[in-house]
């Protein structure tokens, strides 16, 4: 096994092998954190992993018929039950794609797109690299950004 330490803005890492454990600290952006954590880690395609808690996140819902995004913040102490996404470049850029499932005081659910959370308690992710580029790009017809495996 080897192991290495990292540190970064509002994270904190450690590299076993190919794949990244990372710790996001408390009352931190979960998506600045995040693609701070793959942009100084040079990760330019992969899987995110997670669980956690948040006192504020930021769902988005795609509306095909105007080709855009719907926001809603929710605003309590929730668990993050469950985050899963990609990594992938836009316009030469990291993107992060992430969605998120989480849990109410009364046992119910929230689930979406995300656009951003602050973690409120623990941010716990794995990170699983590919070693390849993957491009996406803006499909104009449906308004969303698309794998362009020929870039």
């Amino acid at each position: 096994m080897n192991a290495q330490n990292l540190k970064g803005k509002n994270w904190t890492a450690r590299k076993v092998d190919s794949t990244y454990i990372v710790s996001i600290a408390d009352k931190s952006s979960l998506l600045e954190s995040l693609t701070d954590f793959v942009v100084t880690q040079k990760i330019t395609a992969g899987q995110i992993t997670g669980i956690g808690a948040t006192n504020q996140a930021t769902l988005r819902f795609f509306d095909p018929q105007t080709k855009k995004y719907v926001d809603k913040t929710f605003r309590e102490q929730m668990e993050i039950s469950n985050l899963s996404g990609n990594i992938s470049e836009v316009e030469g850029k990291a993107m992060l794609h992430l969605h998120i499932t989480l849990g109410r005081s009364d046992y119910t659910a929230l689930a979406g797109h995300l656009l951003d959370a602050k973690i409120r308690g623990a941010g716990e992710f794995f990170v699983y690299p590919l070693n390849s580029n993957v491009v996406k790009v803006k499909n104009e017809e449906v308004g969303l950004n698309f794998y362009d495996f020929e870039k």
